[in-house]
């Protein structure tokens, strides 16, 4: 899984985090049958796994600027796609498989119900997201004109089943293709290590700096739980040194200007 090669132009090997995930469930299934006697020992038994990259040290936080330079570097059709992992936090199977009736644009919703893997010889699957991952996005009112523009120039029909990033065809597009685009994007714009998942963890920071609680912003991610939210994100919330001084600091301009005030008076 570190070596292996991906084939659609990304560099060899999983991430780490993926090889642990991975790890850990075929290692449950080899324990188990060993507690059954189907085989001697799990030959899982002391494999070293890769180190993980403490988070705040391995994410990448696009700035705006990064954003805006990404959205205008994309292809006209793909826009849209870049928008809604930068402002509705989606990640690229949710974003692909999005089809037009999942947008009501009266109530500036967005429903994700699916996500899209590749299948064997570039096949594409359709299956439930992720456990905890089915939601209702909240789309701002630009987010909202984004999408109407993309339908009205590149969603051709009325079938509200039709794929908004299909382009005409019965299925949505997969990994490969997204990747190829994005690639393009990023060496144009000059943003070359920003990941298409980096747009998720944008908006994330985003959500936090505007002072969204944990819930809030795991239910916004679509995590299964407010700890895995936590495990990601904990550094961007601001800490008690943080909130005491900001705290503090109306405090002191009051009671300045208080001060100030009744000097001024006093000397008049």
């Amino acid at each position: 899984m570190q070596t292996a090669p991906r084939g659609d132009g990304r560099p060899p090997g999983l991430a780490p985090g993926t090889i642990r995930t991975r790890f850990k469930s075929v290692h449950a299934v080899l324990r188990a049958a060993a507690r059954d006697r189907i085989i001697a020992s799990p030959p899982s038994d002391g494999i070293t796994l890769p180190r993980v990259r403490r988070t705040e040290v391995a994410m990448t936080l696009p700035t705006a600027a990064q954003v805006r330079a990404l959205l205008d570097a994309a292809p006209a059709k793909w826009t849209a796609f870049v928008a809604l992992c930068a402002f509705a936090g989606l990640r690229l199977g949710e974003a692909a498989v999005l089809q037009v009736g999942d947008v009501d644009f009266l109530r500036r919703t967005l429903t994700v119900s699916r996500q899209v893997q590749r299948g064997p010889r570039s096949s594409v699957e359709i299956r439930a997201p992720k456990f905890g991952s089915e939601r209702t996005a909240y789309l701002a009112d630009g987010r909202v004109e984004i999408l109407a523009a993309h339908v009205a120039g590149h969603c051709p029909g009325d079938d509200p089943r039709r794929y908004l990033f299909g382009f005409g065809k019965d299925e949505p597009p997969h990994n490969n293709g997204a990747w190829w685009w994005w690639r393009n994007a990023r060496q144009t714009s000059g943003c070359g290590e920003i990941k298409l998942h980096s747009l998720r963890h944008y908006y994330a920071s985003g959500l936090i700096a505007a002072g969204c609680d944990v819930v809030t912003v795991q239910r916004a991610l679509g995590h299964g739980s407010a700890t895995m939210t936590l495990d990601t994100y904990a550094h961007l919330w601001p800490t008690a040194e943080d909130k005491t001084r900001a705290a503090a600091a109306p405090m002191i301009a009051e009671t300045l200007d208080v001060a100030d005030s009744v000097r001024t008076s006093g000397q008049r």
